[in-house]
């Protein structure tokens, strides 16, 4: 009884663990695209620069 609930915990573990890299794969791509397309879309600073589109 006690290696099926051992293997059963470690499924739902490993489980788990592949949604949340999966889940984290996809956050990586969506940043990473905002960042690439924040040097194509930047605002006109003043004097005719173009500006940084972020804030720090």
């Amino acid at each position: 009884m006690v290696p099926l609930i051992v293997v059963l915990l470690l499924a739902l573990l490993l489980f788990g663990a592949g949604f949340a890299v999966q889940a984290l794969w996809w956050i990586a791509v969506i940043v990473l695209t905002v960042w690439l397309l924040g040097f194509v879309v930047r605002p006109g600073a003043a004097g005719g620069r173009r500006g940084r589109w972020y804030r720090w």
